[in-house]
């Protein structure tokens, strides 16, 4: 069930990460796809309790990120590139919701917090399950929210990722609880 404090937080729902033609950090197999049917009944169901995030690549690496970038180059364009935007049916639903954007795979922070008002209970969904939800559901966690997994409503970079990602953030209940959209929503 849909909790009245709970925020949905959205992750990362980009075209780099769902067209798998031209990006190599695509979810395989066009798994990214598989996801929408459950973001789209999560994120109307939340109505206005729902935030969204962007990766976008940091204007000049720095530190451990220089070393990463040099096998990842083609992603270092400025943040307004269209391989950053969300996918269609992401950004249709995003309309009028807070968005923030970070050059860091985790995303829980001082302005996510903000986003949600200070709640302390939020369900996460988006890609990729492995990185970029994993590194934000332990942030949260460990901040003291409560964080829901919206397992069917993930995808990770790869299905066995997927699985292993799910496996290891299952470990760290009941900070954070891996579900479904189902249970959710009733």
């Amino acid at each position: 069930m849909v909790d009245n404090d709970e925020w949905l937080v959205v992750i990362d729902r980009q075209k780099v990460f769902a067209q798998s033609e031209w990006s190599t950090w695509a979810c395989a197999d066009g798994t990214y796809y598989d996801t929408d049917e459950a973001f789209v009944k999560l994120a109307e169901a939340y109505g206005e309790r729902v935030v969204y995030t962007r990766y976008v690549a940091p204007d000049e690496p720095r530190d451990a990120w220089v070393e990463y970038f040099k096998d990842w180059p083609q992603f270092l364009v400025p943040p307004d590139d269209p391989m950053y935007d969300f996918t269609d049916e992401t950004d249709l639903l995003a309309k009028g919701h807070p968005v923030v954007t970070k050059t860091t795979f985790g995303k829980w922070g001082e302005e996510l917090a903000q986003a949600i008002g200070g709640a302390k209970k939020i369900a996460l969904c988006g890609v990729a399950t492995d990185c970029c939800v994993m590194l934000t559901a332990l942030a949260a966690a460990d901040d003291g929210v409560a964080v829901r997994l919206v397992a069917d409503a993930c995808a990770g970079s790869t299905p066995d990722n997927q699985r292993l990602a799910l496996e290891a953030m299952g470990l760290f209940s009941p900070l954070i609880t891996v579900t479904d959209s189902a249970a959710i929503l009733g």
